[in-house]
């Protein structure tokens, strides 16, 4: 499967829909400004799509690290609850991990949270594996 980067503000648009079911706190007047700025920090934004309706959108951005080598690390990954359970989350997998192989990474990374059991089915059918608890500090 080829990705689908959404790289025009309409693309981008057709993707809050399910942005917004893992994103709950965006506002659809902010998403393209965004994705915008992130772009222009090497996001990359795709998405699976048939009949004008997007299913599956991700993000994702390559990183040089110390810990783990050059690493992919999708950010976001998510399917629109009227979507699941057809293939589009893992044919999106799919074909990130094909273009980190491509890219020469050494690992594919993404944090997940605790409540989300069936992305985590899905992360572990694919060959991840835990492998830390992820920390963070709120400053606002």
């Amino acid at each position: 499967m080829l990705l689908q980067y959404a790289t025009t503000d309409a693309e981008i648009l057709a993707c809050f829909p399910p942005l917004k079911v893992l994103r709950p706190h965006l506002e659809e007047a902010e998403l393209v400004p965004r994705i915008r700025r992130q772009l222009e920090q090497g996001y990359h934004l795709v998405y699976r799509a048939t009949d004008g309706q997007v299913h599956s959108v991700a993000g994702f951005r390559f990183h040089d690290t110390l810990a783990w080598g050059r690493i992919l690390y999708i950010d976001d990954l998510v399917t629109h609850p009227d979507s699941r359970g057809k293939g589009h989350a893992g044919a999106l997998l799919d074909a990130i991990i094909a273009l980190a192989r491509e890219q020469n990474c050494d690992a594919v990374h993404l944090d997940s949270g605790p409540q989300r059991h069936d992305a985590h089915r899905l992360y572990l059918n694919h060959g991840f594996r835990i492998g830390a608890h992820h920390f963070n500090c709120d400053l606002r």
